[in-house]
């Protein structure tokens, strides 16, 4: 493989690319996700010292900056450095992540406003936006509200972070115009690479990746080491439980060895070819690497990217060594709301344990153990039925659309879009009263068209593929509503915990 456009022998600065029209940016992102690791004891970097460490990496061209709202003080820090106009050529990127709630026009407006204010900036050049939990739906507002201030000029560029494919298709459906989408890749986490590439290619979205060196186990330093018996940093802290789900310290080492065979061939450090393999998967425009501001930078040797490209040789042996890893779980993002939660802390499930039921259960009158829940449906008074009934341990859902709000209908056109957000209407529902998705014995699927059998039947193997409730499915001579094309009932019976069943042949 020769050099990509941008790229050339030699290089004195990082490669360039396009994200987004009037966005050009470097194909290596400074991350300063570790100021908030550097702050964890309380006290706060200097954002004069901060922004000096900034500017000399943007005198190197490497001038395009991503934080987020709980970098620590990185928005403050990054600030200092624009409103300096010591380096009028920086891109600063940042992250809102709000707590799933009512995504107002109010709310949104307010987010935006705190970071161009911390950045000191009247434009933000890249927005990327993170949402917990799928469940509720007010990432959608929350986009279509940032769709709303880009047009304004508050925003030059929407991006996503940690959206899997499904949601990131969803978003798109809804006319939102997505930048990109920050995900997780690297020799490691090859998740990226699959539905998520594809659909990207398909529709002219860019991949920012970070953890393309896994925390720093993608070098030199861990090949033939001894594994940590624990770590302290909380980047590292993560990527040892993506080691652990690959296959562990053996698998990683094979990884290793074929990289650093491959390092030894071009004459590079291995961390540049781990980074290397990623900056060429079709629809990434750029790595982010993390810096330690005050404390080390690898400036000169990621400069080294640019002067090779992996051939086939290379790929072929870097394959024969993923042979001997497993594949992680779920798909991008995933690892931030579903078991195994790979993430530094751990356990994220109190956490997304504390978000607010959608809409809160009623106790029916004149009964002990029953209770309902209305979505607000204009219908449900009408025609006398509730959204979801609990009866003791059982869960009811009724038949569920993808309607969202007042009545909009997401996903209009495309059955799968449709089974997505449905899939997470009945989830919430299940949820306030008390269950989950695991609790499901039976689902049934009615559909506009036959044709869209296996899209929609893939999207529900997504949500049940280890829980296998009974299903059945049916082609209908025409749904309620214009533009409805599935609609979908589950019923759950909330299992007391007991004795693990016992398998039989």
């Amino acid at each position: 493989m020769s050099l990509a456009l941008g790229e050339r022998a030699g290089s004195l600065r990082p490669a360039r690319t396009l994200l987004a029209p009037g966005l050009e940016i470097a194909r290596i992102v400074t991350g300063l996700w570790q100021v908030a690791d550097m702050e964890r004891g309380g006290t706060l970097l200097d954002p004069v010292r901060g922004a000096a460490e900034l500017a000399a990496y943007a005198q190197q061209g490497f001038d395009t900056f991503d934080m987020a709202d709980h970098y620590g003080s990185a928005e403050v820090i990054t600030g200092t450095l624009l409103a300096s106009g010591a380096e009028p050529g920086v891109r600063a990127f940042t992250k809102w992540c709000p707590p799933p709630g009512v995504m107002s026009a109010s709310v949104v407006r307010e987010g935006v406003q705190r970071a161009l204010d911390r950045l000191q900036t009247p434009c933000i050049d890249l927005l990327q936006f993170h949402w917990w939990t799928f469940e509720h739906p007010g990432y959608i507002d929350a986009l279509l509200e940032l769709a709303t201030l880009q047009q304004e000029g508050l925003i030059r560029a929407i991006g996503l972070c940690n959206f899997d494919t499904a949601h990131m298709r969803l978003v798109l459906s809804e006319g939102v115009p997505i930048a990109s989408n920050q995900v997780c890749m690297s020799l490691l986490d090859r998740r990226g690479t699959e539905a998520m590439s594809a659909l990207c290619q398909a529709r002219g979205v860019k991949l920012l990746t970070y953890g393309v060196l896994a925390g720093g186990f993608l070098s030199e330093r861990w090949l033939g080491a001894t594994e940590p018996a624990a770590v302290a940093d909380w980047s590292k802290m993560k990527y040892q439980r993506f080691i652990h789900a690959i296959g562990g310290w053996d698998a990683l080492q094979t990884v290793l060895q074929a990289a650093q065979n491959i390092a030894r061939k071009h004459g590079v450090s291995l961390s540049n070819v781990a980074t290397r393999w990623v900056l060429e998967q079709p629809a990434v425009a750029a790595v982010i690497v993390g810096a330690r501001l005050g404390e080390s930078e690898h400036r000169a040797d990621n400069l080294k990217l640019f002067d090779f490209a992996l051939d086939a040789e290379d790929h072929a042996a870097l394959q024969q060594a993923f042979a001997a890893t497993q594949r992680l779980p779920g798909d991008c993002g995933d690892e931030y709301r579903h078991p195994p939660f790979l993430t530094a802390s751990g356990d994220l499930s109190h956490h997304l344990d504390a978000v607010a039921p959608l809409w809160p259960r009623k106790a029916v009158p004149g009964y002990s153990q029953r209770w309902t829940l209305d979505s607000g449906s204009h219908w449900e008074p009408i025609a006398g039925y509730s959204r979801a009934v609990r009866i003791g341990e059982r869960i009811l859902v009724s038949g569920t659309t993808a309607t969202h709000g007042s009545g909009h209908l997401v996903g209009r056109g495309d059955a799968a879009v449709q089974t997505s957000y449905i899939l997470d209407k009945i989830s919430a529902s299940i949820k306030a009263l008390g269950g989950s998705l695991r609790d499901v014995v039976r689902t049934r699927i009615y559909l506009q068209n036959a044709a869209d059998c296996e899209a929609v039947s893939r999207v529900h193997g997504s949500y049940f593929g280890d829980i296998r409730p009974a299903n059945t499915l049916f082609e209908v001579s025409a749904l309620i509503g214009d533009g409805y094309l599935v609609e979908m009932e589950a019923e759950a019976l909330l299992e007391a915990p007991g004795p693990a069943a016992v398998a039989t042949d």
